[in-house]
This record gives structure tokens, C-alpha cells and sequence, in this order.
């Protein structure tokens, strides 16, 4: 089973950047596409960005296309969210997931989950 380790989360000011990291270990067959979420307290897990085995293709949520990008490192079956121009509204507990199957958007898709790191956005 593999098992997924999120890194890189704290507190920034708005207008700042970070980089989150997911190392994913226990693997025993192929990568998969991978996936960050957020969750905000109160609120459902909404989807942040994708990306497909090969890294060629990349998706977004329109509310941080633009400011985040996703990026992996198959080597060290790593991904990455870097984030810039950070905002309040930004501020959530972010997990990275990987396995999707069906709607890559839903959270039910995705068969392996991190524990999550929190980022804090102050204004």
C-alpha cells in the first residue's frame, strides 16, 4: 500500500510563497497521476491541481491557476505545489492524493491520501 508523507506547509503573509512536497514510499507497481486537495475548516475537500505520470499534463482549480503549480519528480516519487501570490482564502489543511479513478475534480476518486500539512495565510 503506498503510503503518501506531505511536507512544507507553515504561516506566510499574503503575497508570500511556499512549497509543498509529497513523498510517496511502499510503492510496488507503476506511478499514478497525483493530486493536491485543500480543506478549509467548515468546508468539503475541494481540488487544487493534478498531474499525469509523465508530468506532460497539468490541471488546475480556476481559483489558483495561475499562482500554484504542480510539478513531480518520478526519481524520488515526489510531487510538488509550489504557491505563490498566496491569499487568505488560501488557507487550509492541503493533501496530496494519487490513483484517481473517475472525476479527478472529487475527492472520492483518489484511492491513497496524505495526512495533510496546514497552511496559514495572514493578511
Amino acid at each position: 500500500q503506498v503510503q503518501l508523507a506531505e511536507s512544507g506547509g507553515g504561516l506566510v503573509q499574503a503575497g508570500g510563497s511556499l512549497r509543498l512536497s509529497c513523498a510517496a514510499s511502499g510503492r510496488t507497481a507503476d506511478p499514478n497521476p497525483m493530486g493536491w486537495f485543500r480543506q478549509a475548516p467548515g468546508k468539503e475537500r475541494e481540488f487544487v491541481a493534478a498531474i499525469t505520470v509523465s508530468g506532460g499534463s497539468t490541471f488546475y482549480s480556476d481559483s489558483v491557476k495561475g499562482r500554484f503549480t504542480i510539478s513531480r519528480d518520478n526519481t524520488k516519487d515526489t510531487v510538488f505545489l509550489q504557491m505563490n501570490s498566496l491569499k487568505a482564502e488560501d488557507t487550509a489543511v492541503y493533501y496530496c492524493a494519487e490513483d484517481p479513478e473517475g472525476d479527478y475534480t472529487r475527492a472520492w476518486a483518489w484511492a491513497h491520501w496524505g495526512q495533510g500539512t496546514q497552511v496559514t495565510v495572514s493578511s
